[in-house]
């Protein structure tokens, strides 16, 4: 019988390592892989409670998710855990045309046939909430910044690719899938667990195909996590849909019931005399932490992401860059390099045709992984959710396990990069939102 109580496919690598980070602190042993783990793989993780793949859906139209879903559910199914999670950005990145969160849906249900689908979309901690099926974020994870309604957030209702201009939940989900999607709104979700019980099940009658879960606070989340894990079994594994609240939930209804040891978020991790870091995030949060750190120190390499956008051109620039950042990491220096630091290029944009996180993000990677094989340095930080997952595929890396928390969402990983030079190697992948403006001095200095 499997040990496994829960398996999860992220759709990007930001993301997925917030799941890892949040099942580790929990106390469940958890690796994130790039594949669907082979026995020999998993072998190599003795113990493991839970498995992540890091995958690139977010930034894939529907036909090509369908191709990498598929064999993707399949795999998970046969490891035999009970629950099995679709990790999706909190700030519910998504559109008919990519990054389809419903025909995720529509995939998955053909394959883990179930009562319904839960949706928990919130992250308490994380600065995300969900009120009456209406969807707000903080501007900034970790930060002091202003709470927005998801369509008047300066940041996420103005993506690139998937701008949210709804903040209904139901409502923008709709436009992806005919499901019917019922709320368990935030006045059951307070009421008394044997009254919330029961309105769960009196919903649950009227047979909806997804129930989306209000949550305002953390102390939501383990009755949240006690609904959905009674309708979940190794045989018939339950197919969920959310945030890495989905985890927060599962974990804080397994620690209640003391199925699981309590682990304090207390792990800490030392300075290093410098990082490398690679950002292909055109968030304003993002941009605004390469200002502060050039503003202390930092050097910078600029990718010329014209170049990058040609074929011909591409190959030169990657070298340039590669080379320009060994130098200078040989120097002692810490070191950025950027495919922009004032948001998105329409022009780079018109160039890709709607493969701007492929290129840029498999090119940053290459950058990294040769200015790595030129140096010493021991850490490094990759932001950007959309190109994350490219960079690490060229990076080499087949797995990666947490060490420590460093900030919400993004902590810091030991990578698993069998014949490439990032193996072994301390990680940390931030999302375009996540962190405050010192965030990659953080990242340097360690948790103090």
């Amino acid at each position: 019988m499997s040990k496994l109580l829960l398996t999860f496919y992220g759709d990007d690598f930001t993301g997925s390592t917030d799941a890892l980070e949040q099942l580790t602190l929990a106390g469940v042993r958890t690796a994130l892989f790039i594949k669907p783990p082979t026995p020999a793989q998993l072998k190599k993780f003795p113990g493991l409670q839970a498995v992540g793949v890091a995958g690139k859906t977010r930034s894939l139209v529907p036909k090509a998710m369908e191709r990498e879903l598929k064999p993707a559910f399949l795999a998970l199914k046969k490891l035999g855990a009970r629950h099995v999670h679709y990790k999706v950005c909190s700030t519910f990145d998504s559109a008919p045309h990519i990054g389809s969160i419903g025909r995720v849906m529509d995939v998955a249900t053909k394959i883990f046939p179930a009562p319904f689908v839960p949706l928990l979309v919130a992250a308490p901690a994380l600065g995300r909430y969900t009120v009456f099926g209406q969807h707000f974020a903080r501007y900034g994870i970790g930060s002091t910044g202003a709470i927005h309604r998801l369509d008047r957030h300066p940041s996420i209702s103005k993506h690139p690719v998937t701008p949210m201009t709804e903040a209904d939940l139901r409502v923008h989900l709709a436009k992806q899938t005919k499901k019917r999607i019922a709320l368990f709104d935030i006045l059951k979700v307070v009421l008394p667990a044997k009254e919330a019980r029961a309105a769960f099940a009196k919903l649950l009658a009227e047979k909806p195909d997804v129930i989306l879960f209000d949550t305002l606070t953390v102390e939501h989340l383990a009755l949240i996590g006690g609904l959905i894990d009674g309708y979940a079994s190794a045989g018939r594994p339950l197919f969920s849909v959310g945030s890495s609240g989905i985890e927060m939930a599962l974990a804080a209804h397994w620690t209640g019931r003391d199925a699981l040891p309590r682990v304090l978020a207390d792990r800490q991790v030392g300075p290093t005399n410098q990082i490398l870091v690679g950002s292909g995030s055109c968030s304003p949060v993002t941009s605004g932490q390469i200002e502060w750190v050039l503003k202390h120190g930092f050097a910078e390499v600029p990718l010329n992401a014209v170049a990058l956008a040609n074929a011909k051109t591409a190959p030169k620039e990657i070298q340039r860059a590669a080379a320009a950042a060994a130098k200078l990491l040989q120097a002692g220096c810490s070191v950025i390099v950027h495919s922009t630091k004032s948001g998105s290029d329409k022009r780079v944009a018109a160039k890709l045709k709607g493969r701007t996180a492929e290129i840029l993000g498999s090119a940053l990677g290459k950058v990294l992984r040769d200015a790595i094989q030129q140096s010493k340095v021991g850490r490094m930080c990759i932001a950007g959710g959309d190109t994350s997952s490219y960079a690490a595929r060229a990076l080499g890396i087949e797995a990666l396990e947490m060490i420590a928390p460093l900030t919400p969402g993004a902590p810091l990983c030991r990578a698993h990069a069998p014949k490439s030079p990032i193996d072994g190697r301390e990680v940390v992948f931030k999302g375009g939102q996540v962190g405050a403006e010192n965030y990659f001095e953080i990242v340097k200095h360690g948790k103090t």
